[in-house]
């Protein structure tokens, strides 16, 4: 028995290996730009990717057929909702550092992954409509250049708020 579960092992970590080497360097870009890091030095950005991964191998055998890459994907938005009301006050750089992360999180989402409005809200436990005035709002702040920093709209306390 310990063959069979051995050769299990191997088929899965194969598996597994061949979605990262295709999957990585994108996730790792969404997880970047979750953070507002800056690309060549994202600390916080690997971090967040290299638990969502673990967690996605974890869970490799239950997946079922449903798409490694959206499991992920939503794996890095959950981790990333949980922790960015905490880490609120982490130096954010470049375009999406004057965004809320509940703002940078919605744009990504949306405008990046091209995730759905009721997918995103199903996935951040919000209404369409939450999603769709965050969304508005990210977009407006990105187009005025002397927006003020995120802390005008204050911290949210979850993800839910703002």
């Amino acid at each position: 028995m310990s063959e069979r579960h051995s050769a299990q092992d191997r088929r899965r970590t194969r598996e597994f290996d061949a979605f990262v080497a295709g999957a990585a360097a994108r996730l790792l870009h969404v997880s970047t730009l979750l953070t507002a890091e800056p690309p060549r030095s994202n600390p916080r950005a690997q971090e967040l990717l290299t638990a969502a991964l673990a967690r996605t191998y974890a869970d490799w055998d239950r997946l079922r057929g449903d798409d490694p890459y959206d499991r992920t994907r939503r794996e890095l938005a959950v981790r990333f909702a949980r922790g960015a009301w905490r880490h609120h006050r982490w130096a954010a750089e470049g375009v999406l550092g004057r965004l809320t992360p509940q703002e940078r999180l919605v744009l990504v989402l949306r405008l990046y992954e091209g995730v759905a409005e009721e997918q995103a809200a199903t996935l951040l436990g919000i209404p369409p409509e939450r999603v769709r005035a965050v969304c508005a709002r990210a977009v407006a702040v990105m187009r005025n250049s002397s927006s003020a920093p995120p802390s005008r709209l204050g911290v949210p306390t979850r993800l839910g708020t703002a």
